[in-house]
């Protein structure tokens, strides 16, 4: 069997490596298989592949791992298959989970249970850090503020803490396991922001609300830890990966 006929058989089972721009089919040739987008999306991770390995093997330039890919099709095909996924997502959610319609508005009576929208919980929790105003003893165990103007404090802190931590972090690392202390300050705050969203909405939730409380606070310091040794026990690995790859594709001189 030549090389001819193995190529010829890899690409007609479905498992090769698609063929070069010129024996590539036309796309009448692709519509007569019926083969649908799974055929599609697979000709294009494969192609690119294909295409990237050609780029290192012709070109001498080895700063980059990927030198570039045309807009179409490939940036054009990849970005419709997600949108396309994600508007079906939407559409079948919307269809099977149709939104509930309550009562309408009665402006003479109060609601028991009054929230804002769901992507405010956090800052509407942070209003309910009561527990935390210390009393001041000088002012005969009065607190210093009132509980709402210190959750309003703890608005401009949290918000503050946000803002400054790009400016912070000046590294170059792009990955957590790159930087596993960085890593494991984002996993604390988004593990808080739905701890302190839980506790905006206790009178919902079945649980001790002293309970709650104490949790708000120790699952974020949990969740660091945690993340912090996964992360230091992977990077090791990835940096022996990634130093592998630095001197395969920049040969010392």
């Amino acid at each position: 069997m030549t090389d001819n006929d193995t190529t010829e058989e890899v690409r007609t089972d479905g498992t090769g490596i698609v063929p070069p721009d010129d024996e590539t089919p036309t796309w009448s040739e692709r519509k007569a298989r019926k083969q649908g987008l799974a055929r599609l999306t697979y000709e294009y991770f494969e192609r690119s592949r294909r295409e990237d390995q050609d780029l290192r093997q012709q070109s001498s330039y080895v700063e980059r791992d990927v030198l570039a890919f045309p807009t179409w099709p490939h940036e054009m095909i990849r970005n419709l298959a997600l949108t396309s996924f994600f508007v079906g997502m939407i559409i079948f959610l919307s269809a099977a989970l149709p939104p509930h319609i309550g009562p309408p508005a009665d402006s003479s009576s109060t609601p028991a249970v009054i929230l804002p929208d769901w992507y405010l919980y956090w800052s509407f929790g942070l209003l309910k850090l009561g527990p935390l105003n210390p009393d001041i003893s000088l002012l005969g165990g009065q607190k210093l503020m009132a509980d709402r103007t210190y959750g309003v404090l703890a608005n401009l802190v949290v918000v503050g803490f946000v803002a400054i931590v790009p400016f912070l972090n000046k590294g170059s690392a792009r990955r957590p396991v790159e930087q596993p202390f960085w890593g494991a300050v984002g996993v604390s705050g988004v593990v808080f922001a739905f701890t302190i969203a839980a506790l905006s909405v206790k009178n919902l939730i079945s649980m001790d609300a002293h309970t709650l409380f104490d949790l708000t606070f120790i699952l974020p310091v949990l969740a660091a830890f945690l993340s912090y040794a996964v992360l230091r026990t992977m990077r090791e690995g990835y940096m022996f990966n990634l130093n592998r790859r630095y001197y395969r594709l920049r040969p010392p001189k």
